[in-house]
């Protein structure tokens, strides 16, 4: 855990924080989750990488093609005609399709609508779920402010009623030493 904490946070300091089983329990599963992550991501990064060079060769495949067959090359594109094809090709890569026609690219952006509509949909709920416990962390610390309140005045309550069992029982005391002397007296006087 303390290699994976110095990995994470480089070289700004590792915040405190209480070692115990529970953190320590904690601190590794997120380490492992971590781990698990990083090597997705590594995953991830291959397969981008596999995908651009496939892109690279289809690329020159098309470029070799259209060479052939018309005698076209990029080069020969007007600056205009240069950057339409650049943010037609930089279009396909970024919404990672298997070409430029337009069959290709409707899905693609279907499925990015689709997911930005989901994540607007699952960022309702969690601003709705926040508000739900926000409310409730309010409402809890307005009643643990009560209570301490509440247990305040008891503890009051209880000292003063102390107090006075104190100043009863020396009352009592004093009336059972006084009653005692009076039986005494009675006694010797009888």
């Amino acid at each position: 855990i303390a290699a994976w904490l110095k990995k994470i946070f480089g070289e700004h300091p590792i915040p405190q924080y209480e070692v115990n089983p529970r953190t320590t329990e904690i601190l590794h599963h997120l380490s492992e989750r971590n781990r698990v992550r990083d090597h997705d991501v590594d995953l991830v990064i291959k397969d981008l990488k596999q995908k651009a060079s496939e892109y690279e060769s289809e690329a020159k495949h098309l470029q070799d093609l259209l060479m052939e067959s018309i005698n076209f090359s990029p080069a020969s594109l007007s600056s205009t005609g240069c950057r339409y094809l650049n943010a037609l090709v930089d279009s396909a890569v970024t919404l990672e399709t298997k070409d430029t026609s337009l069959a290709s690219f409707l899905p693609a952006v279907n499925e990015l609508t689709s997911d930005l509509f989901h994540t607007k949909s699952k960022n309702e709920e969690i601003k709705l779920e926040l508000t739900k416990l926000e409310k409730n962390l309010t409402a809890t610390l307005v009643l643990e402010k009560h209570l301490q309140e509440d247990l305040k005045k008891a503890e009051l309550h209880l000292s003063t009623e102390r107090a006075k069992v104190d100043n009863r029982l020396q009352n009592m005391n004093f009336l059972k030493t006084k009653s005692e002397e009076f039986r005494s007296g009675i006694r010797a006087s009888e």
